[in-house]
């Protein structure tokens, strides 16, 4: 895989830099503080021109620098189930936007105490695209890849969770109820919003209260709203 921007690159050196394998610079880089963290973990480094860097990631924003790192190692559920921190899970049903599931990894790791569940058919994985969009979060959340939600949900179930969905018109005002815990918020893909066969699975519906136009949250700002009333309620 392939870290590309500063941030990501930044927050990798500081928190796992054993997972880099080498980092390529164009020429013409200049972050000194950058650069000694780089020289300080002994990363192996080669300068490039701007055209071998962008042939080598296709993307916008390389900001001169792209990392070699390890595959993305995902956290398996039931690792996530028996950890005494009792994360609060965020499992997303069939997200297929690369940078929406990076934004819920970076809001996750922002609020802190999160784990993030994805399937692992007809949705997006963990990329170079999502690693960039969350800007180092990846680093701080773990993420489990279950091969059906519905029976990850169940096992939640088994494990002492309470399974909430959220939905747009039909649940409880989140900021009205008292939520339970330990924990799984189930967030619905970009328009087809949760699939029947995970809904069967729901204890409770909860929806974020909106008064002015009739339109909705992508997912991604969705998910920023559902994670901070769950960090207030759960420190209360």
């Amino acid at each position: 895989m392939y870290l590309y921007g500063k941030n990501s690159v930044a927050e990798r050196l500081k928190v796992n830099p054993r997972s880099i394998r080498r980092i390529f610079l164009q020429n013409n880089f200049n972050d000194h503080e950058l650069l000694g963290r780089i020289r300080a973990c002994r990363i192996p480094v080669e300068n490039v021109s701007e055209k071998t860097l962008t042939n080598m990631k296709r993307a916008d924003r390389l900001q001169g620098i792209v990392a070699a790192v390890d595959s993305y190692n995902y956290t398996p559920f039931e690792d996530i189930l028996g950890s005494p921190r009792k994360y609060t899970l965020c499992a997303v049903d069939n997200l297929n936007d690369p940078h929406n599931l990076g934004s819920v990894l970076r809001i996750a790791a922002c609020f802190g105490g999160f784990a993030v569940v994805i399937p692992k058919h007809s949705a997006c994985e963990v990329t170079d695209t999502v690693i960039h969009v969350a800007s180092g979060g990846e680093n701080f959340v773990p993420v489990s890849m279950v091969t059906n939600l519905s029976t990850a949900l169940i096992e939640a179930k088994q494990a002492g969770y309470w399974i909430a969905g959220a939905t747009v018109q039909d649940g409880e005002d989140i900021t009205r109820v008292k939520l339970p815990f330990p924990l799984c918020l189930v967030l619905g893909s970009e328009g087809k919003g949760i699939r029947h066969g995970i809904d069967k699975q729901l204890e409770m519906r909860v929806r974020i209260p909106m008064e002015g136009a009739a339109l909705s949250f992508n997912v991604a700002m969705a998910a920023a709203i559902f994670c901070y009333e769950i960090k207030r309620q759960r420190h209360q």
